[in-house]
């Protein structure tokens, strides 16, 4: 399941890292600028605690479906049972943009399936059902979202919704960077958010559903964590922890217009780095 060696990969400490992320002006030793084209860009080396690469990092924007790494972790923090049988309802097929949707009104899946489908392919109907099945229902859920922001030290982030359909969920790339590394220390999120593809029963049929983000299956990427979003008032977004010549590099790409440019950019940062890292073993050995 997900395209990461999970033997390779011990989280490291959460508060630490927090802290260092927060002053987001120390950068590491220079390194050529990254052709990318995305509006809003963060790479950042939770290695070493450096900003490698800026470009309105602390500008909040719309962040769409990167919310659901919120909506799980407010979810498993609420320690509420994977195994528990949850209905989708008349409530989640009238959400507002919510698009086209392969679990029906009455299908019955348990809340571990709803969120491994709302973290892998970004179904919006799951993590709706999630929200309304958190204790207190949307509006406790809603609250525990932007008190868990709060607690990260996500500054700019707002949220109203579990989906990320609404464009009042916002948050600066420094923010979530802060959420990315959270979401990367909890081993159900990383599992679920890089598997390539999950099959569940809807009604009668089996249904397979596949990851909305294709670079979990490449083999030359290592992918500790990764959500992708997209709305119009956001434009395609991706966010992930992936590790690249031995470091462990936090991502996170806003508003990137066209439907592949995302993706590209992402692409971008990975041969970036490995170049940056050949030039420097180039000039270590003059």
């Amino acid at each position: 399941m997900g395209s990461i060696n999970r033997g390779r990969y011990a989280p490291a400490p959460l508060a630490g890292i927090l802290l260092t992320v927060c002053a987001m002006h120390a950068t590491a030793k220079p390194m050529p600028t990254p052709k990318l084209k995305s509006s809003s860009v963060l790479i950042f080396d939770s290695s070493d605690s450096s900003v490698l690469y800026s470009r309105n990092s602390n500008v909040a924007a719309p962040i769409a479906s990167i919310t659901k790494l919120m909506t799980a972790l407010v979810v498993l923090d609420a320690k509420q049972p994977l195994d528990e049988p949850l209905e989708i309802t008349q409530a989640e097929q009238d959400l507002p943009k919510g698009g086209l949707s392969r679990l029906t009104v009455g299908t019955v899946l348990r809340r571990g399936d709803l969120m491994h489908l709302a973290l892998m392919s970004s179904e919006n109907r799951a993590a709706h059902a999630l929200g309304n099945n958190y204790p207190g229902g949307m509006p406790a859920m809603v609250s525990a979202m932007n008190a868990k922001a709060a607690a990260l030290g996500m500054t700019t982030a707002h949220f109203v919704d579990p989906t990320g359909l609404s464009s009042e969920n916002v948050a600066s790339p420094e923010d979530l960077s802060k959420l990315v590394i959270a979401a990367s220390q909890n081993p159900t999120i990383r599992e679920y958010s890089t598997d390539k593809r999950y099959t569940v029963r809807v009604h009668r049929h089996l249904v397979e559903f596949h990851n909305t983000d294709n670079l979990v299956a490449n083999p030359t990427w290592n992918i500790i964590v990764q959500k992708t979003g997209y709305i119009a008032e956001a434009g395609r977004c991706l966010v992930m922890e992936a590790v690249i010549e031995g470091r462990h590099v936090v991502i996170v790409l806003l508003d990137s217009l066209g439907k592949y440019t995302r993706v590209a950019d992402a692409k971008r940062v990975k041969s970036w780095m490995e170049q940056s890292s050949i030039a420097r073993v180039r000039v270590s050995m003059r």
